[in-house]
């Protein structure tokens, strides 16, 4: 058996030995909705240090576990704290908390982060729709012996963010006022910010907002046939585009800041989907 999926199962069945619970929605919370799931009808959690096999994260402000409950009666995973490239994992350890929610039974993901603007009419606050994504600077997460039991060999990534989801997304926006930018999303592998010439390089390419998480997430969850849709929180202009100097702490504080609108889209998503 495939050393990576048989190290899924693993945790899939780990988690089964501990909750009867299936999944419609699972949510991938970024930066400054990290407590979105201590909010909703909580039916148990579980830590990622209790499942056999599961990679931790390491970055502060996330925690590490997954929240099963109900968002206005819609059965939803949430994973609380993601795990990212940076962090020195494989990119099949970082994609594997998503394959797992959709073996759990989740057929819908919706993905969540914090980003920077590439996009000059971008202001920190603003949240973009995704509407496509580039890849080029993270390996992809289907390279290597293909899971057959997922998906295809060759998966066609013609639409990875549901236009039905995308439409969604903008009815909730407008019938809650939330002002609702739409993009491409360039990931990087971080953990350092951009350079500024790497950020000029994202806007030649097209992107509109850059970051170091969720494309990889949404091509596992497309090649598995889940269903899905990003939203981003844009927390500061890239380098380059202003004179302030990037950090986590600016990042966190516009995240913070807009949390209360980007809780109250994401339950508009969830409950309509």
């Amino acid at each position: 058996m495939n050393e990576v999926y048989n190290k899924l199962m693993t945790c899939v069945e780990s988690i089964k030995k501990k909750i009867d619970f299936q999944p419609e929605v699972a949510l991938i919370l970024g930066s400054g909705l990290g407590d979105y799931a201590d909010e909703i009808q909580i039916e148990q959690t579980i830590a990622y240090t209790e499942i056999e096999g599961f990679p931790t994260s390491t970055v502060a402000g996330h925690k590490g576990r997954f929240v099963f409950g109900y968002v206005n009666q819609v059965p939803v995973v949430i994973m609380q704290g993601r795990v990212h490239f940076y962090e020195g994992y494989p990119m099949s350890d970082v994609v594997l908390p998503t394959r797992l929610m959709g073996m759990l039974g989740a057929k819908k993901l919706i993905l969540t982060n914090a980003a920077g603007g590439v996009n000059f009419e971008f202001q920190p606050g603003d949240f973009m729709m995704i509407t496509d994504h580039i890849t080029t600077g993270v390996p992809s997460p289907l390279i290597g012996p293909n899971l057959d039991e997922l998906g295809a060999r060759f998966p066609d990534m013609s639409e990875v963010y549901s236009k039905r989801m995308r439409d969604i997304i903008r009815k909730t926006a407008e019938e809650l006022q939330i002002k609702l930018q739409e993009g491409v999303y360039v990931q990087f592998t971080g953990p350092s910010y951009e350079t500024p010439a790497e950020v000029r390089l994202c806007r030649a390419m097209g992107g509109d907002a850059v970051g170091m998480s969720t494309a990889c997430e949404a091509m596992a969850a497309h090649h598995m046939g889940m269903e899905v849709c990003g939203i981003s929180c844009i927390t500061n202009l890239a380098a380059g585009m202003s004179k302030e100097q990037l950090n986590h702490k600016e990042v966190q504080e516009t995240a913070d800041r807009v949390a209360k609108q980007f809780k109250e889209l994401v339950t508009g998503v969830i409950t309509r989907i």
